[in-house]
């Protein structure tokens, strides 16, 4: 077959031919895997092995002395590429490329082809010697592969949440995703090629944590922490950052793939939560403490006011000067109790404030010298006002209470003397500057010391009542409960801050008032006869002592149905003194019942509950006069005098 194909080629061309070895063409006709041929110089095939006839379709006789460009497609036929591919065989003496080719039954595959110039010994060309292979299954996974990557690359560069990008085994950025320009701000021609330690701080360089993060990565796989990291226009940001080790098939480190995450808002939303979910807690347990502080609180009210009462009886009687003596101690030990209830009480929210317009500069200032007293000559303590009024509507009882127990504090936190300022200002409360407070207008006492200070475990204890970091025996821990428990009544707050070794500030804000209130007060006359309603028998007992004392004919009743059927049986009052808190009918239950039939009698309501906690539950009250236990002969006087219907 080769040599009749060759028939028009010279002499000594077709000599060559037929000297070649033969052993070798039955070898090459043979194989099945590739497709094997001879051409002509014009590019007219010669030769056809078994391998060309699979891949292609066509036999032998079919194809013998066609040109091979039959195998390409119209389109490179009119290219011109099939005398291309010779023509670079012939100058180079080689030709290698990948294409599609087309098969006798019209499809299509990927070849891989091979043109080898054949020349005899004289060097003169003679053809070429042509192998293919069908590669379309490589082609196939290579394009899959390639299209695989593409959409990955595709999906990691749309990521814009996280920063995705490739670090070689030294640190250097090898590739940078849009998220990680996003978040670090850095476009990737300015950062590939750079060390991946430039987002760290200079803290972190110093401490090497770059290495370090990459020798964890590869000797464990993968690396992962919350840092701080530094964006290109010098701010910081919180991120989570995991470093993984990328190896090859040969199990060799080619590089780290980092993945970061901005979770700055994350961070302060959960700092937040985790904050007032203790500051509830705090308040919960707070309020629990403060609901237990005053049931125990009006109880022993209740029993001072029944020896208060009784020791009052016993000064008005005749007394030799021995036990009059011993009445009077008496008397100040109950007054010290009720001091404490009332403290108690204070800290509880459950102490009825007496309010009025102040202005807390002049307060302080007729405070002044008590103050400076109180603190001792080895401590210098400083008044800075400003020059304006300060006007709050506030009880300046308390207040000065409240001023007092700060300066004291203070004063204790100073064992080897030193400073304690004082100041008012006004502040303009912003929303959400302090949880506990609307935004506003507001006065703010300040005192600060350059004291011990307060640890901050400590600091989230000092309001609590009889919590005390003083020695035992000096401090009964209700300084600052009480104070507490007074701004919260006053609609303010309290805030503390301290440094151990640098002295405490504590702020007390205050409301600010516009307008002065104007207060008045109604007198009325006293009565012939009264009403007491108690259900203690002591304290029942005490009590209508005191009222005969003032000359009173007195009814008892220990309920309010006994009350109710005492007037209905003729018993004429124009004055009903009664406990609130009883067992069936309550004192406000029986008082709006008597007001109803009989509007002009004076009712005077006791309870040891303040009457803001007593109107949440019970609604207005301003009807009625209100007298708090523990009461004694002077509060009853005052109560009888001055009368509000």
């Amino acid at each position: 077959m080769i040599l009749k194909e060759f028939m028009g080629l010279p002499k000594k061309n077709l000599d060559a031919l037929i000297n070649s070895d033969k052993r070798f063409e039955i070898l090459v006709s043979s194989i099945r895997d590739y497709a094997i041929y001879l051409l002509d110089p014009n590019g007219k095939i010669v030769s056809w092995n078994a391998g060309a006839q699979r891949f292609k379709g066509y036999t032998e006789s079919e194809i013998i002395g066609k040109h091979f460009s039959a195998f390409l497609s119209q389109t490179d036929r009119d290219a011109g590429v099939p005398q291309s591919i010779l023509d670079q065989a012939a100058i180079h003496g080689r030709f290698e490329a990948e294409g599609w080719r087309i098969r006798k039954d019209g499809s299509g595959f990927w070849a891989n082809i091979v043109v080898e110039a054949i020349y005899n010994d004289a060097h003169e060309l003679i053809g070429y010697a042509k192998i293919t292979r069908d590669i379309t299954e490589r082609k196939t996974s290579q394009d899959m592969l390639i299209e695989s990557e593409r959409k990955f690359r595709y999906l990691v560069e749309g990521v814009t949440d996280y920063a995705i990008y490739m670090i070689s085994p030294e640190g250097i950025i090898t590739n940078w995703n849009s998220g990680a320009q996003r978040i670090k701000g850095y476009s990737a021609e300015e950062v590939v090629g750079t060390h991946f330690s430039k987002f760290m701080t200079s803290q972190d360089r110093e401490a090497g944590l770059a290495d370090l993060s990459l020798e964890i990565a590869k000797r464990d796989g993968r690396y992962e922490n919350e840092a701080w990291r530094v964006r290109k226009d010098g701010s910081l940001f919180l991120a989570h950052v995991v470093i993984d080790a990328i190896h090859n098939d040969d199990k060799d480190l080619i590089g780290f793939a980092k993945i970061t995450r901005d979770i700055t808002e994350k961070k302060i939303a959960e700092d937040n939560l985790a904050k007032a979910n203790s500051e509830l807690f705090q308040a919960q347990k707070m309020d629990a403490i403060g609901n237990l502080t005053g049931g125990v609180a009006h109880d022993f009210n209740n029993l001072l006011s029944v020896i208060s009462n009784g020791l009052e009886i016993l000064r008005v009687s005749k007394l030799d000067a021995k036990h009059l003596k011993l009445v009077e101690t008496m008397k100040r030990a109950v007054t010290r109790g009720a001091t404490l209830t009332q403290q108690l009480l204070s800290f509880a929210r459950q102490q009825p404030l007496q309010s009025d317009p102040h202005d807390v500069n002049q307060l302080i200032n007729s405070f002044e010298l008590m103050l400076i007293r109180a603190v001792g000559s080895n401590i210098n303590i400083n008044f800075e006002f400003i020059q304006t009024p300060l006007p709050v509507m506030v009880d300046s009882t308390r207040f000065e209470a409240s001023l007092l127990n700060l300066v004291v504090n203070a004063r204790d936190a100073l064992p080897d003397g030193g400073n304690i300022s004082i100041t008012t200002r006004k502040r303009l409360i912003a929303k959400g500057e302090y949880e506990d407070l609307a935004e506003g207008n507001y006065v703010e006492v300040n005192v600060t010391d350059t004291g011990t200070g307060i640890t901050k475990d400590n600091l989230k204890h000092v309001t609590e009542p009889f919590f005390t970091t003083k020695e035992i025996g000096k401090g009964s821990g209700l300084g600052l409960s009480q104070v507490f428990g007074f701004m919260k009544q006053s609609d303010g707050t309290l805030y503390i801050k301290s440094e151990v070794n640098m002295g405490t500030s504590v702020s007390m804000l205050f409301p600010a008032l516009n307008d002065e209130t104007i207060l008045a007060e109604a007198v009325d006359e006293t009565c012939d006869a009264v009403l007491i309603v108690e259900d203690e028998p002591d304290l029942l007992s005490a009590t209508s002592e005191i009222f005969k004392l003032f000359g009173y004919e007195v009814f008892e009743a220990s309920s309010g149905e006994k009350a109710l059927e005492l007037l209905r049986q003729g018993a004429k009052v124009s004055l009903v003194f009664t406990d609130i808190l009883m067992p069936g009918m309550n004192g406000i239950e029986l008082a709006r019942k008597l007001r109803e039939s009989n509007p002009g009698i004076q009712i005077i309501l006791a309870s040891g509950y303040p009457l803001p906690a007593l109107k949440k539950e019970h609604g207005d009250l301003e009807e009625f006069q209100f007298l708090n236990k523990p009461y004694d002969v002077a509060d009853i006087a005052k109560a009888i005098r001055s009368k509000d219907v």
